[in-house]
């Protein structure tokens, strides 16, 4: 089951975008972005959802951000151990729920250029580039991504 996440759900939260995401510090040389990000202030701003288990386990995280013209979604993460089961793809479609049920007519999101299986997943689900960005974020290293949409 996606739900709204709680308060007490923070701790869960963190953990689960410090193991998603722990592989790139080396490759990248800092944590990224969603290890950086405040999830008391997203979980309280209603940005963040979770994927719970029958057994209460949460297994994913989802930040939808809402702007002008379309939904962002910002960061999908799933526990190491619970990927390649279909929950990635099952965020990715509840942003779309989302999207559509807050009035907004596209969701995108960024991936990194050289990410080619997510690039190519997302492909495969009826986003497309719209955007390059290159910019640089600091201690020599350039964020060099697509972004991606799909109109609904």
């Amino acid at each position: 089951m996606i739900r709204a996440a709680h308060a007490d759900d923070q701790a869960a939260v963190e953990a689960i975008v410090r193991s998603a995401y722990v592989v790139y510090v080396s490759r990248i040389g800092k944590p990224p972005g969603p290890m950086l990000d405040d999830y008391r202030a997203l979980i309280d701003a209603g940005s963040v959802s979770v994927v719970e288990r029958p057994d209460g386990e949460l297994a994913g995280v989802i930040v939808l951000l809402p702007r002008p013209d379309h939904l962002l979604l910002d960061n999908v993460a799933v526990r190491p151990e619970r990927q390649r089961q279909g929950l990635g793809r099952d965020l990715v479609a509840y942003a779309e729920v989302e999207a559509r049920r807050r009035g907004f007519g596209a969701v995108r999101l960024n991936v990194n250029k050289h990410n080619l299986k997510s690039i190519a997943a997302y492909r495969k689900n009826g986003y497309a580039v719209v955007e390059t960005v290159v910019a640089d974020i600091g201690r020599g290293f350039v964020m060099d991504d697509y972004v991606m949409e799909k109109q609904l």
